[in-house]
């Protein structure tokens, strides 16, 4: 007969038959009622070209036929238990392999010191390969299997064929050198727009607080446009120039350079970090780590 023809159930009824030797204890063990073990019994004769099983004084003994069946219907069982129907699983303790993130550079700035950490300790042998792209670049590398996960802010990725997670909740934060000579501890609107800025347009992103600006129909003295946040380290320390910059990233840079903090003298607009996924890898058990480890650096 065609294996097209074959419907592999009756080699799970064949096995319980081959232990029990009884069409209600096999149907037991299946779950199955008399009426549907005897006809899924004849659908097996027919299908295999055999008895199989004769009922005798001492239950149903299998024919030379079903004997002969008995391993390689074994062998086929385990191999569809282990090989398709286990889900596969992911020690990142062993594990070698690289993930491939999508998130700006700002992105790597903030996120990538810890999960390097973390990765240090328990999961020694993974590996991190970090892309910047644009949304419409990061929604086709995640539907293509180029990129594994997309961590920062992209709204155009919330769409059918896309998950996502919350991580935590920012805004922004003005960032100038610690030794300003005229932004002390507060900052005023007129103070805001009589001090020269710097601006980071990376490519291919949203300029957020930008926009916000523009909606407010608000100007400011632009004195640089950067193209990536981490020029502002050298540039806001060494000159008077004030960075308004996502409040994670303010932190780092606080932390590293001679720069400080100050509240903006408007409300900012506050905005979600969210990591974002293909369904295509919804329930990769790799996948699913990497994603439970990045929800529990970041989380707030």
């Amino acid at each position: 007969m065609n294996i097209a023809d074959l419907d592999l159930n009756v080699l799970v009824v064949f096995d319980a038959m081959l232990e029990h030797q009884s069409v209600t204890r096999a149907g037991e063990a299946l779950n199955l009622s008399q009426p549907a073990m005897s006809a899924a019994l004849a659908r097996m004769r027919v299908q295999l070209g055999d008895p199989l099983f004769v009922r005798t004084g001492h239950g149903m003994r299998p024919t030379p036929r079903a004997l002969q069946l008995s391993e390689p219907v074994k062998k086929i069982l385990e191999m569809v238990r282990l090989d398709v129907l286990q889900q596969p699983a992911f020690d990142p303790a062993t594990a070698q392999r690289v993930f491939t993130i999508i998130t700006p550079d700002i992105g790597e700035t903030v996120f990538m010191p810890k999960i390097l950490s973390h990765m240090a300790v328990h999961a020694p042998r993974i590996a991190i390969r970090s892309v910047a792209m644009s949304s419409e670049g990061a929604g086709e590398a995640l539907e293509l299997g180029r990129a594994d996960l997309a961590i920062g802010y992209f709204p155009d990725l919330a769409k059918p064929g896309f998950y996502q997670q919350r991580l935590f909740k920012n805004t922004f934060v003005c960032m100038v050198r610690a030794d300003h000579p005229r932004v002390h501890e507060s900052l005023t609107m007129a103070d805001f727009m009589a001090e020269s800025h710097a601006l980071v347009r990376p490519a291919g992103r949203t300029h957020l607080f930008e926009r916000f600006l523009e909606a407010k129909n608000i100007k400011l003295d632009i004195r640089v446009e950067l193209s990536q946040f981490a020029s502002l380290l050298t540039i806001i320390s060494s000159s008077d120039l004030i960075a308004t910059v996502p409040r994670d990233i303010g932190h780092v840079f606080a932390s590293l350079a001679h720069v400080r903090l100050v509240d903006p003298p408007l409300k900012p607009p506050s905005f979600h970090l969210m990591q974002h996924w293909h369904t295509v890898v919804n329930t990769d058990s790799a996948n699913i780590w990497l994603r439970q480890m990045i929800k529990s650096l970041f989380h707030d």
